[in-house]
């Protein structure tokens, strides 16, 4: 009896040796697959998330600081014209700009003739074109879109707190360098007296 548990033992031992053997395959074989495929979905849709956020923010910033530029710009020009005296500009934007892409056009050229029953032929000629946009790869491997051109937010509003704002040649003066400058219709020119606090 003693020899009848000791085959059994040794026979159950050889069958979880394969047993492992083949669970440790097993297991190799979903590392594998793991390490070939490491970015799921979600994270691809997560962190492109991120990614579009971090790219609303720098448009924001970008936005506030052309703001700022701007109307630090006009404050020193304004300042130092005769009448004018110390200014406080705010300047809004209608947009945050706009960056074209380079394309690769293509264009197509259909003709098509038809007789009628009196035997004139009607013919017409069809164009259509197509882009593809072309893309510059970055260091790190990524691809963008090659941006040919880049336009400068356009001007919604300025507003002009002066010394001067009470005088009607200062005023006309300050809204027709504006105009020069921006291309701000004069509708969107306000130019108020500043208050002495």
């Amino acid at each position: 009896m003693e020899r009848k548990w000791k085959q059994i033992l040794e026979q159950w031992k050889d069958n979880l040796s394969r047993k492992n053997q083949l669970l440790l395959i097993f297991l190799v074989g979903i590392l594998l697959l793991v390490v070939a495929f490491p970015v799921s979905k979600k994270d691809s849709k997560a962190e492109k998330t991120i990614q579009e956020t971090s790219s609303v923010r720098n448009v924001q910033t970008n936005l506030e600081n052309y703001e700022e530029y701007l109307e630090k710009r006009l404050t020193n020009a304004l300042e130092s014209v005769d009448g004018v005296g110390r200014t406080e500009i705010v300047i809004t934007l209608k947009s945050s700009g706009q960056k074209i892409v380079e394309k690769d056009q293509s264009i197509n050229n259909q003709s098509d003739s038809n007789t009628n029953e009196a035997g004139i032929t009607n013919s017409s000629e069809t164009k259509s074109s197509d882009g593809t946009s072309i893309y510059e790869r970055q260091s790190d491997g990524t691809e963008i879109p090659y941006v040919s051109k880049e336009l400068t937010p356009e001007i919604a509003g300025v507003l002009v707190v002066a010394d001067g704002g009470d005088n009607a040649v200062v005023v006309k003066n300050i809204t027709d360098a504006i105009r020069a400058l921006f291309g701000v219709e004069a509708h969107k020119i306000k130019i108020m007296k500043r208050t002495d606090t």
